[in-house]
């Protein structure tokens, strides 16, 4: 089985957010970045228990400059075999996912997976975009999924309930919680990340569909407002007219 993971860089959740560039940009000083957990706690892990199951490779995918570099590393040490960077910007979700449908093409991927989303934008635009581009079946927000041959048998979160399908390789799938368990790398595999394979290629042509206009923090929380048990009638009133969500 011959697996593209698709991994991207962003802040640590403990990061403090700022903004710059008259709130246009994001502002990267001090900031501590990981591997977008989605993409390395369920997708790549998945694939690497896929591979050791029944063989074959995973390959690891990342749109960015080479400040992507040690990231990139960390996936590696997870586990993947080898890693590609296509040195670019990540303008927006469209021009990410043109430039790794364009790769996977040209290389005859059996599955490309990605997290359900990334925790900085949380757009889950990538994975279907993908798919589109390629023309391949996509499974959005899998929670496991167990193979028999080329058909694999995929659990997804729907709401309410739960959906079982069956789709044949190749396909795109985006991975959510339950689809694998965390692994940390060990120290046999931190070291043998630095003498993997990372291939830098130049970006395909494709247009950025979106631009930022502007950034802005999410309003101070009020203060707590307490109501008396006995008066349910004022705790109504403020739902409706004040917080607006009845």
């Amino acid at each position: 089985m011959k697996i593209l993971v698709a991994i991207s860089k962003v802040p640590d959740t403990t990061t403090k957010i700022k903004f710059t560039a008259e709130n246009k940009e994001f502002d990267n000083s001090g900031v501590q970045f990981i591997v977008n957990p989605y993409d390395e706690w369920y997708a790549l892990v998945r694939a690497l228990e896929i591979k050791e199951a029944g063989g074959g490779t995973v390959t690891t995918i990342t749109v960015g400059k080479e400040d992507n570099d040690p990231v990139i590393r960390k996936a590696l040490a997870v586990g993947a075999d080898d890693a590609v960077r296509v040195n670019a910007e990540p303008t927006d979700a469209y021009f990410v996912a043109a430039q790794i449908a364009d790769y996977a093409k040209k290389n005859d991927y059996d599955m490309v997976l990605t997290g359900k989303e990334t925790i900085d934008y949380n757009g889950s635009q990538v994975g279907g975009m993908v798919a589109e581009i390629m023309d391949l079946p996509y499974i959005s927000n899998a929670s496991k999924m167990d193979f028999e041959g080329n058909k694999a048998t995929i659990i997804r979160d729907i709401q309410g309930g739960k959906e079982k399908l069956e789709v044949e390789t190749p396909f795109v799938l985006s991975a959510a919680k339950g689809m694998a368990e965390q692994r940390i790398p060990n120290m046999r595999g931190i070291m043998a990340a630095k003498r993997k394979k990372l291939t830098v290629v130049e970006p395909e042509s494709a247009d950025a569909l979106t631009e930022v206009v502007s950034y802005a923090l999410p309003p101070e929380k009020g203060q707590v407002k307490m109501i008396d048990a006995d008066n349910p009638e004022e705790l109504i009133n403020l739902l409706h007219n004040e917080a607006k969500i009845i």
